[in-house]
């Protein structure tokens, strides 16, 4: 068998999250293993780099499966993928990938972003991709705050329960709020790995100290109490994009472009 891997984008609108469900839910993997079981002609399992909520986007998703066989025309996997998978869902790429690749456990970091629709009207056209806050946002205020979730942390305040891990602490190198217009902001996060939810927890967390005058302190004891119930609402799913996933350069350099 031949482990390939697939560079992934798709707006999660109308969609259970990635994971693949009992029963008739549409999900993303579910849709790619459909697909990829009638291309090879018999059932295909897929693994992603993680797994993302239901209205969640991808930018760029990676994800790996092992094929049974070698297409004829295995140069046009990408094109013969397009062809098959519904306009939400578009693979980006596809590589041979060596054995010891995972789209999963082998992850350096992950970046995600959450987009904010910031205007007092609504927008038509970013309705289902970013959330919309219609009072005005101090983004002095909002980057001090996410200076704050920098470094080496015990995120448990911002997981939400579920998924069992070994450990809560994670590191996350960037933090930080991009305007991308007069109206869109977007927060970029990138981290060694993120626990559910943690990125939307933290930008309602963020949204909701924005407007409190000791916002740095609170988020201090939010960190220290290491309980989900300190922290504020979780922010809608559908301003959430994963947007990039990192891999060691020496395992990157080992996958062929097909």
């Amino acid at each position: 068998m031949r482990k390939i891997k697939l560079l992934l984008s798709y707006d999660g609108t109308g969609y259970r999250g990635w994971q693949r469900q009992l029963g008739d839910d549409l999900t993303i993997q579910g849709t790619l293993e459909d697909v990829l079981s009638q291309i090879y002609n018999e059932p295909i399992k897929i693994t992603g780099s993680g797994r993302t909520d239901a209205g969640t986007h991808a930018v760029g998703q990676v994800a790996h499966y092992l094929a049974p066989k070698i297409l004829q025309k295995e140069e046009r996997l990408t094109h013969a993928l397009n062809s098959l998978l519904p306009d939400s869902i578009v693979v980006k790429g596809a590589w041979l990938a060596p054995d010891d690749f995972h789209a999963r456990k082998s992850a350096r970091r992950k970046t995600y972003v959450y987009r904010i629709w910031n205007h007092p009207v609504r927008s038509a056209l970013w309705r289902e991709r970013a959330l919309w806050v219609p009072r005005p946002l101090d983004l002095k205020r909002l980057q001090t705050l996410a200076s704050s979730v920098l470094g080496e942390k015990d995120f448990k305040s911002f997981q939400t329960s579920g998924t069992a891990v070994l450990t809560t602490v994670r590191r996350i190198d960037q933090c930080h709020w991009v305007p991308k217009s007069p109206n869109l902001l977007e927060l970029q996060i990138r981290g060694s790995g993120f626990l559910k939810q943690m990125v939307r927890n933290l930008v309602g967390t963020l949204l909701f100290l924005e407007r409190s005058p000791d916002g740095e302190a609170a988020m201090q004891k939010i960190f220290a109490a290491r309980d989900r119930q300190a922290a504020k609402a979780t922010a809608a799913a559908h301003g959430l994009y994963l947007y990039h996933v990192d891999y060691p350069p020496a395992l990157d350099n080992k996958c062929r472009k097909l």
